[in-house]
């Protein structure tokens, strides 16, 4: 066995980390649009200000809380002596050609990016689209359909509008249901001869520890969460549904955040902490491409005392407008275990406890040599749909070497890793997986970090944490291993 011909090769972006031209062609704010750049163990910070008082101030943009994001009385705003990394990103806005022709220089079949929600409907909740937003992903779909590049669109990656959020609450209100049907029902309507594919929300679980991110809500708490949740379920099977309806041949797809979890050790109690934790991770999944809400965490809604508002029919049609496939990030393995006494390494987004097993770069991503394989399986036990691997890659503090080159082995050497593991999941395991976009496939901004220098890209971009640098794209080493690897579509990882 090997890959199937119609296997899609390619890299995935985001519009928050990637576009950049934040305010350009009457583009609004999106939630990202407030969120700095950490460093040095210091965090993003979501900013804000006082519209009665004019007092202005950050406040810790955290993950795994359940705080409210700015102060009682502020609203998330833009300070001029801030810098906001989403601004300018590494201006996809305005190199959209010249990255695209790189990525057909790789041999790319498909590129992963989204559409900022903003962009369309400035304020989220407008009566007439911004038709110089439409125009623009026009001229992206047009270059992409001339290089021979199937598009994969993500509706919703970190770009709530931001005024959804402050007026709103962001998804915890049900109004956002209707505001992204429009948004959703007109991009699909105008762009469906040229894209096939789509993601309704980006790691939708996201919102069980990053709520601002994953959905502009700014007071969290367990019960706007679980609203949350819900009324992007039912945001996305509405998607589905209207996707059939405009063209039979278009594909809505779920995105979830999977990261494999193993136990410390055979003590039951860590083994049970997975199988607890990972329904965390499952729940979402169940609901969204599963198309029920699982009995685990009714039942945990009951005991958190939890109530989700909902209207009759929301479970019915969940149950018939599931996602067409499941699509997933996947960076490697994090160890969690109920001992105290075992000391912990933080990760970006999770902790966890160190793996003796597995080398870690910088910010403790691993580099799991079985991650891909066990991931696949797990999920298409689960589930029985196509699968497609979205995200996967490693940030890296990439140096220019004196050759004006970057070397970058330890990248190929993920990679290796990685697709090896992939590999093994179709060809031994039988798994039906339907492509792999390596994440950051140009240099981005992170989203944990906000930072330039967690580089993940196979094409360097002149740009530091500060905002300086000329935006110049460099190929990286790892630019030819990667094409290699699509030319002979999977067969040939060799160095």
């Amino acid at each position: 066995m090997a890959f199937d011909d119609r296997f899609l090769w390619g890299g995935a972006t985001a519009a928050n980390q990637y576009e950049g031209g934040y305010l350009d062609d009457g583009k609004g704010l999106s939630t990202s649009d407030v969120l700095t750049v950490g460093a040095n163990d210091k965090p993003r910070m979501v900013t804000w200000k006082n519209p009665r008082t004019g007092e202005t101030g950050e406040t810790e943009f955290g993950f795994y809380t359940d705080q409210r994001q700015v102060p009682v009385g502020t609203i998330p705003a833009i300070l001029p002596d801030k810098y906001y990394p989403s601004h300018e990103a590494t201006d996809f806005y305005h190199h959209y050609k010249e990255d695209i022709s790189l990525m057909a220089e790789m041999g790319f079949k498909v590129f992963r990016l989204s559409i900022n929600w903003a962009r369309i409907f400035p304020n989220g909740d407008d009566e007439q689209p911004n038709e110089a937003g439409l125009a623009f992903y026009d001229r992206v779909f047009d270059e992409c359909v001339k290089q021979h590049i199937e598009p994969l669109v993500t509706l919703s990656h970190y770009e709530t509008p931001l005024n959804l959020a402050i007026k709103y609450n962001g998804w915890a209100s049900r109004k956002l249901i209707d505001f992204f049907v429009k948004y959703a029902t007109l991009v699909l309507k105008r762009y469906h001869k040229k894209v096939k594919y789509w993601l309704t929300f980006n790691e939708i679980n996201c919102m069980e520890f990053a709520p601002f991110m994953a959905g502009g809500v700014i007071d969290g708490g367990k019960q706007n969460k679980a609203q949350a949740a819900h009324h992007q379920f039912v945001a996305s099977a509405l998607t589905v549904k209207i996707a059939h309806e405009i063209d039979p041949q278009m594909k809505v797809g779920q995105m979830l955040n999977y990261g494999v979890l193993y136990a410390y050790s055979a003590d039951p109690a860590d083994q049970l902490k997975v199988q607890l934790q990972m329904q965390d991770t499952y729940f979402y999944a169940d609901v969204q491409t599963g198309g029920h809400y699982p009995k685990y965490r009714l039942a945990y809604y009951q005991r958190e005392g939890i109530k989700i508002d909902q209207y009759s029919d929301d479970f019915k049609l969940l149950a018939k407008y599931p996602a067409d496939f499941l699509s997933f990030s996947c960076y490697g393995s994090n160890v969690v275990t109920t001992h105290d006494e075992i000391s912990g390494d933080k990760g970006n987004f999770t902790t966890g406890v160190k793996n003796p097993y597995l080398k870690t770069n910088a910010w403790g991503w691993v580099t799991d040599p079985n991650a891909l394989r066990i991931a696949l399986n797990n999920l298409y036990d689960r589930y029985h749909k196509p699968l497609w691997i979205v995200e996967n890659g490693i940030g890296w503090d990439d140096q220019v070497s004196a050759d004006g080159k970057i070397h970058d082995d330890y990248r190929i050497k993920y990679l290796q890793a990685n697709l090896s593991s992939m590999y093994d999941a179709v060809t031994i395991d039988g798994i039906e997986l339907l492509g792999y976009t390596m994440w950051g496939c140009i240099d981005l901004v992170s989203a944990g970090t906000g930072e330039m220098k967690k580089r993940y890209g196979l094409v360097y971009v002149d740009k530091d944490d500060h905002g300086n640098g000329t935006l110049r794209r460099v190929r990286k080493d790892s630019f030819g291993w990667y094409k290699k690897v699509i030319a002979s579509n999977g067969q040939d990882l060799s160095d």
